[in-house]
């Protein structure tokens, strides 16, 4: 959750290594994990290092032009359950309230002002294929604890009601 331009300078910071970050080389770790030196590793890491930010607050789209517009911030991701909650709203994934469609376009308009991906929460396919069309390039769909429930659902539909009310023993 980045609400300020001094936020989104520390999550820069904290991921990437010098010079454009501070974060800690750490030893060979991070190099033997990509199955090279050190000296190749650290210096194409900040190349490949994938900053993403969370924009969920209200104060976050008050700052979003300084929090866009800060090096080395690759992409953002808004949470629309937080997102609403901060506008005062019940949270959900999906709002027709204009200031929350609002604050989408403006966000995907700074994201590309910035050349800053842009990504969202939805909770199905369907919404997926919406963003998707609006612009957003990070999709993330539902949960793994919502697809497992979804699936358990489905799969006690199929199944029928079978012997409600039996309790098993053994």
């Amino acid at each position: 959750m980045v609400n300020s331009r001094a936020e989104a300078e520390a999550v820069v910071a904290a991921a990437r290594y010098h010079p454009v970050g501070e974060r800690s080389v750490g030893g060979q770790l991070h190099a033997a994990n990509f199955d090279t030196e050190p000296a190749t590793y650290y210096e194409r890491a900040n190349d490949e290092i994938l900053v993403v930010v969370m924009i969920e607050h209200v104060r976050a789209l008050e700052h979003a032009e300084a929090i866009l517009s800060v090096p080395g911030v690759d992409a953002f991701f808004i949470g629309p359950n937080d997102l609403t909650k901060s506008m005062g709203r019940a949270p959900v994934f999906e709002s027709d309230d204009a200031q929350f469609v609002g604050a989408l376009k403006h966000l995907r308009e700074l994201g590309r002002k910035h050349g800053v991906a842009s990504g969202i929460h939805v909770a199905n396919a369907e919404a997926a294929a919406r963003r998707r069309a609006e612009g957003f390039q990070l999709i993330a769909i539902a949960s793994e604890a919502g697809l497992m429930l979804a699936k358990a659902r489905e799969t006690l539909r199929a199944l029928g009601p079978g012997n409600a009310g039996q309790v098993a023993t053994y």
